[in-house]
């Protein structure tokens, strides 16, 4: 059903900015009770965290594969360097579309990044050499950036105020869904009974773009964000999108509470200069700002230093065959999906805050003694992967609320941009250097070296902690417009 394409309801109709709109939208969408409307959402957008789950356990995966190649033949370093390389597309890619979803709405952009995604992991299958592969893994990267900031905002926006935590947490968790499909693909087409070495890693990168092929078509189906259109001017397109999602409501037996509902007045405006985005987030909320540099970078170095060098770990260490290494990722991925789908419920009802500070400070501690089991050699490749399992059952919720937390506690005119600028920096703090790091690491052989990195690991971990003990903020069950005030909201 398409819900953009409806008549609309008497209320002030805004179409410049300037515009004074008084709106009781914001409320009615959280009013809403939960319908077959949220799970298109859940299922077309939050297809983003499958798809890049999909890709990271791919690089891992195929990491063997790659070294194997007669035609690329990667060291260790490479395998690191082309990791990060995708990182770094990631950043880029989050900043640049970050930035045109705020300034040209947020179904347009999901879009386009799609498109991007779906280009640059087909054509990694017809690389050559170290350069070409980097080029479109950072590419990729650009694209699931992009995507991040995008369907992040949407979701947020779309999402009833009392579920819209475990609901983020559960989508972001999807992500090892994709990591679960990555695994299985590779454990099939990497075995070299089926298909030659040089074949199989590129079949493999084949899996996402048929994946973001069905997407693509679902995602027609999806509207704008009225909270977006609120402030853009274009207030009757958003009651159309909003009466349209109400009447399906109807249609499909839900009763509505009829109101009156909390009304809110904005000036409509057509974009925001940078310039207020940098005094929003530097200056009026700094302490948020500092609270989502410490969540995001600590997590993206902790999964992204220990994820994409696992099977190095493992064929290093442990002598693990490249084409065996898919079995070890999938209970890492079941670990990490249970995570958020378990207690992500307790994000919302014992709150933010305490949740936070939990989950990052017990994966911190869990990591450091990991590690140095690691190191004293006194773990096998399944007590390792069992270890791993625990600890990523918290540390993914932990990750999956670091998204949740920048995405919900900064004013929707800056939300997309807001999310790229986090994702951005902690990312490049974390996410960059991680791979990098432990690629060099592993590539001494030394035990003792890796523990090294895993504590870095775990130190970030337990900062992130304190850091969420002390200035978190108790978003649970809150508008979004409560939980932080629009730039464009009228007294």
């Amino acid at each position: 059903m398409a819900f953009a394409s409806v008549r609309q309801h008497a209320i002030p109709v805004a179409v410049r900015a300037g515009t004074i709109v008084e709106t009781d939208i914001p409320a009615r969408l959280d009013r809403l009770p939960w319908g077959r409307f949220h799970t298109l959402v859940v299922v077309a957008l939050g297809i983003t965290w499958i798809l890049d789950g999909l890709e990271v356990t791919l690089a891992g995966a195929v990491a063997g594969a790659l070294r194997q190649s007669p035609v690329l033949q990667f060291s260790s370093t490479d395998i690191g360097f082309v990791s990060s390389a995708y990182l770094a597309g990631a950043v880029l890619g989050a900043i640049f579309f970050g930035w045109l979803t705020d300034r040209f709405g947020r179904k347009r952009l999901f879009f386009i990044t799609l498109a991007v995604y779906l280009t640059a992991t087909a054509a990694t299958a017809l690389t050559w050499n170290l350069w070409t592969f980097a080029l479109c893994r950072f590419l990729t990267g650009a694209g699931i950036g992009g995507e991040y900031t995008a369907i992040n905002s949407t979701i947020q926006e779309l999402i009833p105020a009392r579920v819209r935590g475990w609901t983020d947490l559960i989508i972001n968790g999807s992500f090892w869904v994709g990591a679960a499909i990555g695994a299985l693909g590779s454990i099939i087409l990497l075995d070299p009974m089926l298909l030659p070495v040089d074949i199989g890693w590129r079949a493999a990168f084949a899996i996402g773009a048929a994946l973001s092929l069905v997407i693509l078509l679902m995602r027609m189906w999806l509207p704008e964000s009225p909270r977006w259109l609120l402030t853009h001017g274009r207030a009757d397109e958003a009651e159309a999108v909003v009466a349209g999602i109400e009447r399906a409501f109807r249609r499909q037996g839900h009763e509505l509470a009829p109101g009156p509902f909390t009304r809110i007045r904005l000036r409509a405006r057509t974009h925001t200069p940078l310039a207020e985005v940098a005094a929003t987030l530097f200056r009026a909320q700094r302490q948020r700002t500092f609270v989502g540099l410490s969540l995001m970078a600590a997590q993206a170095f902790f999964y992204n230093a220990i994820f994409f060098t696992y099977a190095l770990v493992l064929t290093e260490f442990y002598g693990v065959r490249a084409d065996h290494v898919g079995w070890y990722i999938l209970p890492f991925a079941a670990g990490n999906f249970l995570g958020p789908v378990l207690i992500g419920h307790l994000f919302d009802s014992l709150g933010r805050r305490p949740m936070l500070t939990f989950t990052y400070a017990i994966s911190g501690l869990l990591l450091a003694g990991t590690g140095y089991l690691f190191a004293a050699d006194l773990l096998s490749a399944e007590a390792l992967t069992v270890a791993w399992m625990i600890i990523f059952f918290f540390a993914s919720a932990a990750a999956s609320a670091a998204y949740l937390t920048v995405s919900e506690t900064f004013p929707l005119e800056i939300r997309a941009l807001a999310i790229a600028f986090f994702y951005a920096v902690g990312t490049g703090i974390g996410g960059v250097a991680g791979p990098l790091l432990f690629g060099a690491l592993i590539e001494t052989g030394s035990r003792a070296s890796v523990f090294v990195g895993y504590l870095i690991g775990a130190a970030l971990m337990l900062g992130a902690a304190v850091v969420a003990a002390l200035w978190s903020v108790a978003a649970e069950r809150r508008p979004l417009e409560e939980v932080s005030r629009p730039l464009a909201l009228e007294d």
